[in-house]
């Protein structure tokens, strides 16, 4: 196995996984692309074991930082930690992450489960060299009836690697229907955003049911559906709104499985203009709004402009919602920091005219652990706003 010295160590020896190109000693370009390698510092001290490439910004990702051989043994046992760290803290659930890359010494590799299917993730060049071995330790630990492979990440041309989709195992045909707390939701894993589903929000959305007891309101992005089923079987009337046309249409069949149909209306649109149209018909109209929406910060060097959109869909948002309504706002964008959003809520506010005040401020669920010293590990923000 070829070695690698570091210029800089500070970061990877208080527990950080990633090696930067800059803080390399030798030339990255000789190296093979996904290669495994052992990372010393200036001093040939031995630091951990990762895989490179030579292309990426992210040169190094460490796997470990023991020596030890990084083969199908050692796979399984990460792999089998993981899985078992889930059993622990949330037990024999349907749908669920059952590998969240970095935050599961894994990094590049998600796995995530929806009753008998399996969704796998590779976003690096080193997992990519590790696949087969992976999906043969899943199949063999798990036995699932369908294995996909959604390899269609944007990220994975960072690394230079292609984009495709794949079944692994068995017929993608068979969309499989997952439980989350008493409410159904067929899920097309092959098809739909990520790998499927928004796991990250399951405790979010419990928690929101279980403050909202009726009324009317709105879902913004909703996807699929899974806002509005948990505050429609809470007794509230919903109205989500998408712009993909998929989306919607497997939306509505989520609200027939659950026999809901009466209880959520969905309205295929863009939701900023939906917003425009609802505030030329007035305002505080909605006892609570969920807002939801993707990344809008993809880079640092756009927050200033992604600042502004996520202000101003906060903005009418707050103009809608009656006094004494509640405001559930989403960022799944790692670069806007808590202290930012938090921050660009508070702006909203004093633009609609609103007193604020936060009943929460949440993170993405138990089955997407954060890494303390890795704060890239953390990126969902969802905050539950009481407006006046």
């Amino acid at each position: 196995m070829q070695k690698v010295h570091l210029k800089r160590t500070k970061r990877l020896l208080a527990g950080h996984l990633w090696v930067f190109s800059n803080e390399l000693h030798e030339s990255p370009r000789s190296y093979l692309p996904g290669s495994l390698v052992e990372v010393y510092d200036m001093r040939d001290m031995f630091i951990g074991t990762g895989y490179i490439n030579p292309n990426s910004l992210i040169s190094i990702r460490l796997l470990t930082k023991e020596k030890v051989v990084i083969d199908a043994g050692f796979l399984k046992k990460r792999i089998d930690s993981a899985v078992a760290m889930r059993r622990r803290f949330v037990g024999e659930i349907d749908a669920v992450r059952l590998v969240y890359s970095e935050g599961d010494f894994l990094p590049g590799l998600i796995v995530d489960r929806y009753a008998d299917c399996l969704v796998v993730q590779i976003l690096t060049y080193g997992m990519e060299e590790l696949k087969d071995t992976i999906i043969g330790i899943l199949d063999d630990m798990l036995s699932p009836k369908t294995i996909l492979l959604r390899n269609d990440s944007r990220s994975r041309s960072l690394e230079g690697l292609p984009l495709y989709k794949e079944v692994s195992k068995g017929n993608p045909d068979d969309l499989p229907v997952i439980d989350e707390d008493g409410v159904r939701l067929e899920v097309n894993p092959y098809e739909g955003q990520k790998t499927g589903y928004f796991l990250d929000q399951k405790a979010n959305r419990r928690f929101l049911r279980g403050i909202i007891s009726g009324g009317s309101g709105l879902d913004l992005f909703c996807y699929t559906g899974a806002w509005s089923m948990h505050l429609a079987t809470s007794g509230a009337e919903v109205i989500g709104v998408d712009s993909s046309e998929r989306a919607i249409s497997l939306a509505e069949k989520n609200a027939g499985l659950n026999g809901l149909q009466d209880k959520v209306k969905f309205v295929k649109e863009d939701v900023f203009s939906f917003l425009k149209g609802e505030l030329s018909n007035g305002e505080k109209r909605y006892d609570f709004i969920v807002l939801d929406p993707p990344a809008f910060v993809k880079s640092s060097g756009r927050i200033k402009e992604a600042v502004k959109a996520y202000r101003e869909l906060n903005e009418v948002c707050m103009r809608l919602i009656r006094p004494g309504g509640i405001l559930a706002t989403s960022s799944c964008s790692y670069h806007l920091g808590r202290e930012m959003f938090l921050d660009m809520i508070g702006s909203a506010g004093r633009d609609s005219g609103r007193d604020l005040r936060l009943l929460a401020l949440r993170s993405q669920d138990i089955d997407h652990p954060v890494v303390l010293a890795m704060p890239e590990t953390e990126y969902l923000k969802c905050a539950f706003v009481l407006v006046n």
